[in-house]
Protein backbone atom coordinates (compact mmCIF):
# COMPACT_ATOMS: atom_id res chain seq x y z
CA UNK A 1 0.00 0.00 0.00
CA UNK A 2 1.50 3.18 -0.91
CA UNK A 3 0.70 6.54 -0.49
CA UNK A 4 -1.94 7.45 -2.66
CA UNK A 5 -3.67 4.27 -1.96
CA UNK A 6 -3.81 5.47 1.77
CA UNK A 7 -5.33 8.48 0.58
CA UNK A 8 -8.07 7.07 -1.15
CA UNK A 9 -8.76 5.53 2.11
CA UNK A 10 -9.25 9.22 3.21
CA UNK A 11 -11.26 9.98 0.46
CA UNK A 12 -13.48 7.30 0.62
CA UNK A 13 -14.11 8.00 4.21
CA UNK A 14 -14.72 11.44 3.71
CA UNK A 15 -11.76 12.08 5.72
CA UNK A 16 -9.40 14.37 3.00
CA UNK A 17 -10.53 17.65 3.92
CA UNK A 18 -9.68 21.21 2.22
CA UNK A 19 -10.17 24.58 3.56
CA UNK A 20 -8.32 26.73 6.31
CA UNK A 21 -7.52 23.98 9.57
CA UNK A 22 -5.66 24.83 12.73
CA UNK A 23 -3.44 22.27 13.24
CA UNK A 24 -2.47 20.27 16.47
CA UNK A 25 1.14 22.57 16.41
CA UNK A 26 -1.28 25.69 15.82
CA UNK A 27 0.37 25.63 12.12
CA UNK A 28 -1.97 26.24 9.58
CA UNK A 29 -2.79 24.21 6.42
CA UNK A 30 -5.04 23.66 3.82
CA UNK A 31 -5.54 20.26 4.05
CA UNK A 32 -6.52 18.05 6.83
CA UNK A 33 -6.84 13.94 7.20
CA UNK A 34 -9.31 13.97 10.20
CA UNK A 35 -8.89 10.09 10.95
CA UNK A 36 -11.44 9.87 13.18
CA UNK A 37 -13.73 8.99 10.12
CA UNK A 38 -11.55 6.18 8.98
CA UNK A 39 -11.39 4.87 12.90
CA UNK A 40 -15.16 4.63 12.71
CA UNK A 41 -15.54 2.10 9.93
CA UNK A 42 -13.79 -0.87 11.33
CA UNK A 43 -13.33 -1.88 7.69
CA UNK A 44 -11.47 0.88 6.46
CA UNK A 45 -9.18 0.97 9.88
CA UNK A 46 -8.62 -2.24 9.34
CA UNK A 47 -7.47 -2.06 5.76
CA UNK A 48 -4.61 1.06 6.62
CA UNK A 49 -3.56 -0.87 10.34
CA UNK A 50 -2.87 -4.25 8.49
CA UNK A 51 -0.75 -2.72 5.94
CA UNK A 52 1.03 -0.64 8.72
CA UNK A 53 1.46 -4.38 10.64
CA UNK A 54 2.38 -5.83 7.15
CA UNK A 55 5.27 -3.21 6.84
CA UNK A 56 6.48 -3.16 10.31
CA UNK A 57 7.09 -6.62 10.16
CA UNK A 58 9.13 -6.50 6.98
CA UNK A 59 11.66 -4.50 8.12
CA UNK A 60 12.22 -6.79 10.95
CA UNK A 61 11.29 -5.40 13.65
CA UNK A 62 9.98 -7.55 16.54
CA UNK A 63 8.21 -5.91 19.29
CA UNK A 64 6.69 -7.41 22.44
CA UNK A 65 4.10 -4.49 22.98
CA UNK A 66 2.96 -1.49 21.13
CA UNK A 67 2.13 1.68 23.04
CA UNK A 68 -0.24 4.38 21.63
CA UNK A 69 -0.41 8.16 23.02
CA UNK A 70 -4.06 8.66 23.79
CA UNK A 71 -6.70 9.56 21.99
CA UNK A 72 -5.78 9.65 18.97
CA UNK A 73 -2.76 6.79 19.22
CA UNK A 74 -5.33 4.11 20.63
CA UNK A 75 -7.49 2.61 17.93
CA UNK A 76 -4.33 2.11 15.53
CA UNK A 77 -2.09 1.18 18.03
CA UNK A 78 -4.68 -1.60 18.98
CA UNK A 79 -5.91 -2.49 15.23
CA UNK A 80 -1.83 -3.06 14.45
CA UNK A 81 -1.32 -4.66 17.30
CA UNK A 82 -3.85 -7.18 16.53
CA UNK A 83 -2.29 -7.65 13.48
CA UNK A 84 0.73 -8.50 15.15
CA UNK A 85 -0.30 -10.57 17.47
CA UNK A 86 0.90 -8.43 20.41
CA UNK A 87 -0.68 -6.44 23.63
CA UNK A 88 -1.34 -2.95 22.13
CA UNK A 89 -1.32 -0.44 25.91
CA UNK A 90 -1.79 3.32 25.60
CA UNK A 91 -0.57 6.21 27.64
CA UNK A 92 -2.88 9.42 28.53
CA UNK A 93 -2.33 13.02 29.92
CA UNK A 94 -1.94 13.20 33.62
CA UNK A 95 -2.23 17.20 34.50
CA UNK A 96 -0.63 17.49 30.99
CA UNK A 97 2.23 14.27 30.90
CA UNK A 98 1.98 11.52 29.18
CA UNK A 99 1.48 8.01 32.00
CA UNK A 100 0.36 4.62 32.23
CA UNK A 101 -2.90 4.12 33.85
CA UNK A 102 -5.44 1.57 34.27
CA UNK A 103 -3.26 -0.91 35.76
CA UNK A 104 -1.18 -1.04 32.54
CA UNK A 105 2.42 -2.55 32.94
CA UNK A 106 5.38 -2.63 31.07
CA UNK A 107 8.58 -5.47 31.97
CA UNK A 108 12.21 -2.99 32.08
CA UNK A 109 14.05 -3.94 28.36
CA UNK A 110 11.14 -5.09 26.64
CA UNK A 111 10.75 -4.26 22.96
CA UNK A 112 8.45 -1.41 22.43
CA UNK A 113 7.21 -0.12 19.27
CA UNK A 114 4.84 3.27 19.62
CA UNK A 115 2.26 3.75 17.14
CA UNK A 116 0.70 6.80 16.06
CA UNK A 117 -2.42 7.40 14.24
CA UNK A 118 -0.83 10.63 11.98
CA UNK A 119 2.58 12.56 13.00
CA UNK A 120 3.32 16.25 12.11
CA UNK A 121 5.91 17.61 14.42
CA UNK A 122 6.22 14.60 16.13
CA UNK A 123 5.69 16.01 19.73
CA UNK A 124 3.34 13.47 20.43
CA UNK A 125 5.24 10.74 19.54
CA UNK A 126 8.48 11.96 21.35
CA UNK A 127 6.27 12.74 24.48
CA UNK A 128 5.09 9.25 24.55
CA UNK A 129 8.32 7.80 24.37
CA UNK A 130 9.80 9.62 26.35
CA UNK A 131 6.92 8.73 29.62
CA UNK A 132 7.97 5.02 28.74
CA UNK A 133 11.31 5.42 28.94
CA UNK A 134 11.40 7.02 32.20
CA UNK A 135 8.40 5.00 33.61
CA UNK A 136 9.38 1.77 32.72
CA UNK A 137 12.98 1.36 31.54
CA UNK A 138 11.50 -0.01 28.53
CA UNK A 139 13.42 -0.27 25.13
CA UNK A 140 11.47 1.89 22.44
CA UNK A 141 12.84 0.18 19.10
CA UNK A 142 11.00 2.26 16.80
CA UNK A 143 7.63 4.20 16.15
CA UNK A 144 4.63 3.50 13.61
CA UNK A 145 2.21 5.81 12.20
CA UNK A 146 -0.52 5.46 9.58
CA UNK A 147 0.65 8.60 8.17
CA UNK A 148 3.41 11.17 7.88
CA UNK A 149 2.74 14.65 7.05
CA UNK A 150 6.13 15.97 8.00
CA UNK A 151 7.83 13.14 4.75
CA UNK A 152 10.14 12.22 6.96
CA UNK A 153 11.02 15.28 8.39
CA UNK A 154 9.79 15.06 11.81
CA UNK A 155 12.07 13.67 14.78
CA UNK A 156 10.85 11.30 17.23
CA UNK A 157 14.24 10.54 18.80
CA UNK A 158 13.88 6.48 17.14
CA UNK A 159 13.18 4.93 13.56
CA UNK A 160 10.15 6.23 12.29
CA UNK A 161 7.93 3.89 9.95
CA UNK A 162 4.93 4.92 8.05
CA UNK A 163 2.77 3.34 5.65
CA UNK A 164 2.08 7.04 3.62
CA UNK A 165 4.31 9.80 3.60
CA UNK A 166 3.52 13.29 2.08
CA UNK A 167 4.20 17.17 3.52
CA UNK A 168 1.26 18.88 2.56
CA UNK A 169 2.22 22.83 2.93
CA UNK A 170 1.34 24.53 6.45
CA UNK A 171 2.21 27.92 7.34
CA UNK A 172 2.69 30.07 10.71
CA UNK A 173 -0.40 31.80 11.60
CA UNK A 174 1.04 35.07 11.01
CA UNK A 175 2.16 34.16 7.46
CA UNK A 176 -0.89 32.70 5.91
CA UNK A 177 -1.23 32.95 1.98
CA UNK A 178 -3.78 35.28 0.73
CA UNK A 179 -6.13 32.66 -0.51
CA UNK A 180 -5.68 30.63 3.13
CA UNK A 181 -6.10 33.94 4.83
CA UNK A 182 -9.56 34.36 2.87
CA UNK A 183 -10.83 31.52 4.70
CA UNK A 184 -12.24 31.02 7.75
CA UNK A 185 -10.13 29.10 10.15
CA UNK A 186 -11.51 25.26 11.65
CA UNK A 187 -9.77 23.91 14.28
CA UNK A 188 -10.78 20.27 14.09
CA UNK A 189 -8.36 18.26 15.76
CA UNK A 190 -8.49 17.43 19.71
CA UNK A 191 -5.42 18.19 21.64
CA UNK A 192 -5.54 21.27 23.37
CA UNK A 193 -3.02 23.96 22.06
CA UNK A 194 -3.29 26.87 20.87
Amino acid sequence: MNTDDVLEVFREAGALLEGHFILSSGRRSSVFLQKALIFKNPRLTEILCKALAEKVKATGIEADVIIAPAMGGVIPGYETARHMDIDSLFVERVDGVFTLRRGFTIKPGSKVLMVEDIVTTGLSSRECIAAITKETGANIIAGACLFDRSNGEADIGVPLISLAARRFPDYDPNDLPLELAALPAVKPGSRGLS
